[in-house]
């Protein structure tokens, strides 16, 4: 299998392409981190919730653990602490949901920035540059036997502008069909030029 061309401009192209791909992938997947950082950055509040929330709750409990050793009067004392300790706790939890929230947008946005260029690369480039490389690879084979080559000469007639066929003669057609080597070998040249490849006779 051919990755790039023989053929200078061709391979050029082809590298270039591929460099500004890998620069597109890069800089969206960059893109898709920063925004993930950017909007983890609103759960800061729902840290400090939880964190405040916690320690209010543990020290309203210490307290009230306190106040239940007064004698006589202790248990009626600890229910207030209990229950202001219990509504520390929800607080506390009500920072961790927003934290896991936030966290679940900041996947989910940077999936979202990245669907559309790497789409763009799966849909649109890599189909394209797979099927030159495997056009470019059976080419190559053809033309290392006769009959591949008089395949590549057909396909050069089917396909190519009439002006490049005619340079090669003015009966282009029938000198195929009978056969003439010079005939099979320019149109099998001029079919892999098209390909960017280099004709190895």
């Amino acid at each position: 299998m051919k990755i790039y061309a023989d053929r200078f401009p061709t391979a050029a192209r082809q590298f270039l392409t591929d460099l500004l791909v890998v620069a597109w992938v890069y800089g969206a997947i960059r893109a898709a981190m920063w925004l993930h950082d950017l909007v983890q950055k609103l759960a800061v509040p729902g840290q400090k919730l939880e964190g405040a929330g916690g320690g209010l709750a543990d020290n309203l409990a210490d307290a009230g653990g306190k106040v239940g050793r007064v004698p006589l009067v202790g248990d009626e004392l600890t229910a207030p602490f209990e229950r202001a300790a219990g509504a520390a706790r929800a607080l506390a939890e009500a920072g961790r949901d927003q934290q896991e929230l936030v966290d679940q947008l900041a996947v989910a946005l940077a999936v979202a920035v990245l669907i559309f260029p790497l789409g763009l690369v799966l849909v649109g480039w890599l189909p394209l540059r797979v099927r030159w490389m495997r056009r470019a690879g059976s080419a190559a084979k053809l033309s290392a036997a006769p009959a591949g080559r008089d395949l590549l000469a057909l396909r050069a007639l089917a396909t190519q502008p009439l002006g490049r066929l005619t340079r090669i003669g003015p009966d282009v057609a029938e000198s195929w069909r009978r056969g003439d080597d010079a005939t099979v070998d320019a149109l099998a040249a001029l079919e892999l030029r098209r390909l960017g490849l280099r004709d190895g006779r």
